[in-house]
């Protein structure tokens, strides 16, 4: 599982004109789902996101969560993440997960931030055409993979 996290003062997801998530301050996460991947991973990696130190205390350092700045979370779902580069000039997603394996997993993570957290969870459309809004803040961004 990878998933680009980045820190944001506003994000929103767009399909076909309908706004279907948006968040305030907060975490947008792209979250690509293996072929490998496990509920284990995802639990992991969600526990992990949730804890993370990358919010500004009173003395402008990074050590505060997601959860303890009570901010919000976007999750988009993203299978290009999985894009292998190395031959030729089109990527190859032979290593993204079918979509009968990767929606659940990405539900369960949605369904887990939702169950150990009090945080506004919103969430992109898995399988659609998104567009992506945001405003990275800091900018702050990380790859977490598991």
């Amino acid at each position: 599982m990878k998933v680009v996290l980045q820190r944001v003062s506003e994000a929103a997801v767009m399909v076909r004109d309908e706004q279907v998530g948006a968040i305030n301050n907060g975490m947008m996460l792209l979250v690509g789902i293996h072929e490998d991947d496990a509920e284990e991973d995802m639990e992991w990696l969600a526990e992990k996101i949730l804890n993370l130190r990358i919010f500004d205390d009173e003395k402008g350092r990074m050590n505060l969560s997601v959860v303890d700045v009570q901010g919000e979370i976007l999750v988009v779902p993203q299978f290009t993440l999985y894009g292998d580069y190395e031959q030729g000039n089109r990527p190859s997603y032979i290593e993204a997960a079918d979509p009968s394996k990767a929606e659940p997993l990405y539900e369960a993570m949605v369904s887990y931030f939702r169950k150990h957290s009090e945080l506004k969870v919103q969430t992109g459309r898995f399988g659609a055409y998104m567009d992506v809004q945001l405003h990275n803040d800091g900018p702050v961004t990380l790859v977490l993979e598991r």
